[in-house]
């Protein structure tokens, strides 16, 4: 019998599809021949990038582009000082990543593989079975809380442990969470980890944290004194405006970052990346200024939004999912020819929801605009 280079991949990679990102301008611009459009997809920060890091940037690019011919530092030290610093911790206990995206896909796979299975919830990030079913190992989705629950959509962590048996390697858990915008009370999450068995990792993806009101944000750091099979994950990307450098890091016990850093590739963040990374830690008035913008967009967004008569959940991101009350793809489409890209959610099993970043004012008028148009012509 002859074997397939198909053959050759595992049965893991079969139930695999490619990861579709949120529709780029270019592509638009040459598909409709637009000029002027509008990107509120990819839950990026409206503002562009900190200040800090475009001079950082600049600067590099004028004493230290000398330097491209070398590799980055391996070990990320300059970085993990300064998160060392911010976090109050040790720097052995720092994972680099490039994005949080590939602490995601380290963590898989040190922890799980053929026989182990990784649980998440339903209408969770995309990321995690893909990390997962790339190792071959099984997934297993936890039904979400209903429309009608207190958080619609949102983690149900009781579930969760329903789901955790000797076989489970890993526990993928977002607050807040994308796609729905959901998120778990501290107390919640700090309840989960007392009752999840000490030998199973749980990853607490926090990429969106900032966003959080203040009351709704939890003291993550100081739980990992407490459970070190815990994993932290956060992100430059979105606050910081950095979603084109990609650095992400973890925060773990010293253990468990050893793990990891024994198969983290070589170099895994770029030399400019990692510049403006150090600089973006200092720059507190941008982080202080997308919160609070986003805060007040948000809420009058999702306003103007219930006051169409769509229903939004609940969020503490930087984005709104809401229900169409009909298929959302051809609305998706529509708004296309508007010049306004958001995200369809059929992807996620959520076929009648629409995702909105939450733009700058003028952004977020221009989307109501086209949406307007787009719900009359319907």
């Amino acid at each position: 019998m002859s074997i397939t280079i198909s053959d050759q991949a595992h049965a893991g990679i079969h139930g695999l599809h490619t990861y579709v990102p949120g529709k780029p301008i270019e592509d638009l611009k040459r598909e409709l021949g637009l000029s002027s459009i509008v990107k509120l997809a990819s839950n990026e920060n409206p503002f562009g990038t900190a200040p800090a890091v475009k001079r950082a940037l600049a600067a590099f690019a004028r004493d230290g582009a000398g330097d491209l011919h070398r590799y980055p530092d391996g070990n990320g030290f300059a970085l993990k000082q300064k998160l060392a610093a911010r976090h109050d911790i040790e720097m052995s206990r720092i994972t680099l990543g490039n994005g949080s995206n590939d602490v995601l896909e380290l963590t898989a796979r040190v922890f799980l593989g053929p026989g182990k299975n990784a649980v998440f919830s339903q209408y969770a990030f995309a990321v995690y079975p893909i990390v997962a079913r790339a190792v071959n190992a099984e997934t297993r989705v936890v039904p979400a809380l209903g429309a009608e629950a207190d958080m619609p959509y949102g983690h149900d962590l009781d579930g969760f442990l329903d789901h955790i048996d000797d076989n489970t390697g890993v526990v993928f858990i977002a607050s807040p969470n994308n796609p729905t915008g959901t998120w778990l009370a501290p107390d919640a999450i700090e309840s989960f980890m007392d009752a999840v068995p000490k030998g199973v990792v749980v990853v607490l993806d926090e990429a969106y944290l900032e966003y959080q009101a203040d009351s709704e944000r939890p003291n993550s750091r100081a739980w990992l004194e407490r459970y070190p099979n815990l994993i932290v994950t956060r992100t430059f990307s979105k606050i910081y405006g950095m979603a084109g450098l990609r650095v992400g890091y973890a925060l773990s016990s010293a253990e468990v970052a050893d793990l990891i850093n024994r198969v983290r590739q070589p170099f895994n963040v770029n030399m400019v990346a990692m510049h403006c990374a150090e600089a973006a830690l200092a720059d507190d008035d941008f982080v202080v200024y997308s919160t609070e913008t986003n805060a007040v967009q948000r809420a009058s967004l999702a306003q103007e939004l219930e006051a169409r008569g769509l229903s939004c959940l609940p969020s503490q991101a930087n984005f709104i999912t809401f229900d169409c009350g009909r298929e959302s793809t051809p609305l998706f489409d529509a708004m296309l020819r508007e010049g306004v890209i958001v995200r369809p959610l059929a992807s996620y099993e959520m076929p009648e929801h629409l995702r909105v970043t939450v733009g700058s004012e003028t952004e977020n008028q221009i989307f109501l605009s086209a949406l307007d148009t787009v719900l009359a012509a319907q």
